[in-house]
This record gives C-alpha cells, sequence and structure tokens, in this order.
C-alpha cells in the first residue's frame, strides 16, 4: 500500500466535496475548485472523509494512487485555508506596485514590466520590495510566483533579482581582472 494514498483525507467544516464521474470539486464559501482525476483511480466520499483506492498493485496504479491522494488534500487545503507565496525584490531601484488588474515590476530594465492578475489570484505588495501571491489553487498561486520570478530571475554575480522570501542566491566570484605583474614587458 502506499503510504500517503492510504491515508484518508478528512473534510474540515464548511467544505463540501462533490464527485461526479472522474471529477472533483471542492468548494467553501467564495472559493471553489474542480479538478479530473484518473479514470482509473477510486475516489469515494465516507464518514467525513475523501478515501482513494487503486484496482491493483501494478506500479502505475502504485503511484496514481498517492498522486490522487495529494491532489485532493491540496485542494480541500486550498479553499479552506488558501495558499500564498511571498517574493522579495533585491537591487538598487526594484520596485513593485499594483495598479488595476495588474502588477507592475521596475527591475532594471527600459521600462516598467506590467503582469496581468490571473483570475483566482490576489497580488499585495505591502512594501515596494515585497509581492505576496494568494489563493485557492497551489498549482496556479505556484505557477503565478514562478512567472513573476522569471521577470528578472536573481543572478549569482551581484544577487539582484525577484526572490522567493528566504532564498539564498549562491554567490559566484566575478572577473578578477589583470595584474601589475602580467601588464609590464
Amino acid at each position: 500500500m502506499s503510504r500517503i494514498g492510504k491515508l484518508p483525507v478528512k473534510i474540515p467544516s464548511g467544505v463540501t466535496v462533490t464527485i461526479q464521474d472522474y471529477a472533483v470539486s471542492v468548494k467553501s464559501g467564495s472559493a471553489e475548485l474542480t479538478r479530473q482525476l484518473n479514470p482509473e483511480m477510486k475516489v469515494s466520499v465516507k464518514d467525513g472523509a475523501v478515501i482513494v483506492e487503486r484496482p491493483s498493485e501494478s506500479k502505475l496504479h502504485r503511484s496514481l494512487h498517492g498522486l490522487t491522494r495529494t491532489l485532493v488534500w491540496n485542494m480541500i487545503e486550498g479553499v479552506s485555508k488558501g495558499y500564498e507565496k511571498q517574493l522579495e525584490l533585491v537591487g538598487v531601484g526594484y520596485r513593485a506596485a499594483r495598479q488595476g488588474d495588474a502588477l507592475v515590476v521596475s527591475v532594471g530594465y527600459s521600462h516598467p514590466v506590467r503582469y496581468p492578475v490571473p483570475k483566482g489570484i490576489t497580488i499585495d505588495v505591502p512594501e515596494p520590495t515585497r509581492i505576496n501571491i494568494k489563493g485557492a489553487s497551489k498549482e496556479v498561486v505556484g505557477q503565478v510566483a514562478a512567472e513573476v520570478r522569471k521577470i528578472r530571475p536573481p543572478e549569482p554575480y551581484k544577487g539582484k533579482g525577484i526572490l522567493y522570501r528566504g532564498e539564498r542566491v549562491r554567490r559566484k566570484a566575478g572577473k578578477t581582472g589583470k595584474t601589475a605583474t602580467g601588464a609590464t614587458k
């Protein structure tokens, strides 16, 4: 048995889980997530918990067992608590601002970069050098954070760029330059 897949996913109060064919819908208040699952996995709701079962012990079914359970757990966790990624801008003059339905980032280019905020995602800028990305879907929050970070990824020589909060950039030594002894001839 899969150690992860065999664990039931408890459904917190205020969260409803609906299973139709191979689609799982999780709803709580204003957030709702729907996902198509693999048709070979059997997903059911029993006694206030979601249970995932697999048809056989084949390698494919064993790998899908844990994956399916984790996807359902992430959906329930997302609609009940939500997910958040924090980014920080490191560099002289680097700043971010929220303008309407877009995030505007100035990170050393000749122009500010506008990033349109996707539906279901909330982007806050509490300080000019910090960006908070929140949402119900773990997958979408991570994708948006990666796309914003891709605007100016951290570089190893000066350590400037858009970093995940708490991320350490491994620094490299720069050029050593010419020495005085090698220049004379």
